[in-house]
């Protein structure tokens, strides 16, 4: 069989997701859970964008071994040497270069005639060359543009260099059997095809970006490019998860292979939820905490007689394990750095493992069964709090009984300084949030509030996500966890408004589409 090059796109594409802006360090350690699962190509990022996005980039560059990093180049010149500065320390590295080839885009938005794209295109190659070997070139939009016209265009950059040949579905336009068939003429019309590989990156406007990146593989691509639960701007990319699982499943349709570690899938699906504060609906595919549950009395049946009449996967294959106790409220600081690092995490200073431990401890006192969900959860907040501290939780004293008007007492620290001030709203919550209010006065608009519990029993911690909006549009998630579901969303709101106060929060990438 073949190989099928997964490349994971969850630290660029997923990222544009609004409020999904990562840190340096959030981005290394999913690049390092991406590493762990073997993705083979992982896009670090949009090094021109920002200095934060660069040195992120660089960061993944010079930490990562087993896996190429890839930095993304509009085919502009400062882009492409920004990438390649980036990528300088990278063992593997590829630079990822992209003009769009549709005709609207060439009239609205490039303002350019097709000759002058194919030439920009060209040149974009070879200058990328110039620092890598490993260049791919996507022609954005390619989903509309016109057959012959692209033709040309991808004939060209193989010539000059490209060695992956992407063909993105931008705006998710496309239709299975269109777009594998798109795949399949590109394939056979270009005259020097053989020396590329094709790939595809799909978008999921119409609900099928898995479903194209699947009939693209049938027609001859053998990269797709994809993140992990489906992250990525508007309604998302090909999840990594459902494309990995469904060339393993059916084997009888794909003749190829990935190289992915799938026990590592659900971890790292966690990691990604709980960092960028996006939660996984109960029924999504492979991930979903409902996608190997069985309620119905017929399945419950079959499944105990013969796994394999309702479940076409075993979820061990996956990551889905029996929760075990990993630690306790006995369990000492090597123990608890042990286990972390048994998931992935590793601390970059002892100051931050102190204060996770702390932590851990606290939790333990309330809690009496630790699971590795309430550690990933424990660890981002910890991240979180190290970086951000303009406002901080000290109290919240909350009054809530039948018949009455529900009221909350808030102590924050904010910029070094106490402050406490006392209000009533329609619940607890609400309540909270508008004496949080009265103190910050942030003139955010709350645009999502939803609650997940991390772990199962009634001692459970409660995870609250939390969107806001500011009145210039910026948007921004974050998570809070505790057994008691009111400061849970106390810390979500308090780590928002962090990240819509923070300067470097808003070096957000610039939005390009791919």
């Amino acid at each position: 069989m073949d190989k099928l090059i997964i490349f994971d796109t969850t630290l660029r594409d997923g990222e544009q997701s609004p409020g999904a802006s990562m840190t340096k360090e959030e981005k290394l350690r999913i690049a390092k859970a991406l590493e762990k699962m073997q993705v083979d190509v992982i896009e670090a990022g949009f090094p021109v964008a920002s200095p934060g996005d660069f040195e992120a980039v660089q960061m993944v560059a010079r930490n990562v071994q087993n896996s190429t990093v890839c930095g993304l180049a509009r085919a502009i010149d400062k882009d492409i040497e920004s990438a390649g500065a980036a990528l300088k320390d990278a063992n593997s590295a590829r630079i990822h270069t992209f003009i769009a080839t549709s005709p609207i885009h060439m009239k609205y938005k490039l303002r350019m005639q097709a000759d002058q794209v194919l030439e920009q295109a060209v040149a974009a190659v070879k200058k990328a060359r110039s620092f890598t070997d490993n260049v791919e070139f996507s022609p954005e939009d390619a989903g509309r543009s016109d057959l012959d016209y692209l033709c040309r265009v991808i004939e060209a950059v193989i010539k000059a260099g490209a060695k992956t040949i992407n063909i993105p579905d931008t705006v998710g336009y496309n239709v299975p059997e269109q777009f594998g068939t798109l795949i399949h003429n590109l394939i056979t019309k270009i005259p020097n095809s053989d020396q590329a590989i094709f790939s595809v990156h799909c978008h999921n406007d119409l609900g099928l970006a898995v479903a194209n990146s699947l009939s693209a593989v049938v027609n001859g691509a053998r990269q797709v490019e994809c993140t992990i639960n489906g992250l990525g701007e508007r309604a998302g990319n090909a999840a990594l998860e459902e494309i990995v699982m469904a060339v393993r499943t059916r084997k009888d349709i794909f003749s190829v292979n990935s190289h992915i570690d799938t026990t590592q899938i659900v971890p790292c699906s966690r990691l990604v939820s709980s960092i960028t504060g996006f939660p996984v609906q109960p029924n999504k595919a492979i991930v979903g905490a409902n996608a190997f549950a069985h309620e119905s009395g017929i399945h419950q049946d079959g499944v105990l007689k013969s796994r394999e009449t309702y479940e076409i996967m075993r979820a061990q294959d996956v990551g889905w394990i029996d929760n075990s106790i990993v630690l306790g409220k006995h369990s000492g600081r090597n123990a608890f750095r042990t286990r972390l690092k048994d998931l992935g995490i590793e601390f970059t200073s002892e100051q931050k493992l102190n204060d996770a431990f702390a932590k851990f401890k606290l939790l333990a006192d309330k809690k009496h069964e630790i699971f590795d969900e309430d550690l990933q959860a424990l660890v981002t907040e910890t991240h979180l709090s190290a970086e951000q501290s303009k406002i901080d939780l000290i109290y919240i004293t909350v009054c809530s009984e039948t018949g009455e008007i529900p009221q909350a007492k808030v102590t924050l620290q904010v910029d070094g300084k106490e402050q406490q001030a006392t209000e009533q709203g329609s619940g607890p919550v609400d309540a909270v949030f508008k004496a949080i209010d009265k103190m910050v006065n942030s003139q955010t608009h709350l645009q999502l509030f939803s609650v997940n519990n991390i772990t199962n029993g009634t001692d459970a911690q409660g995870e609250v996500t939390v969107r806001l909006a500011g009145q210039d549009g910026y948007i921004v998630n974050a998570q809070g966890a505790d057994t008691d579901i009111v400061v849970a969303a106390a810390k979500a709101y308090i780590s928002a408004l962090n990240k819509f106060f923070d300067p470097k929060e808003r070096e957000h990438p610039q939005r390009v589409n791919v």
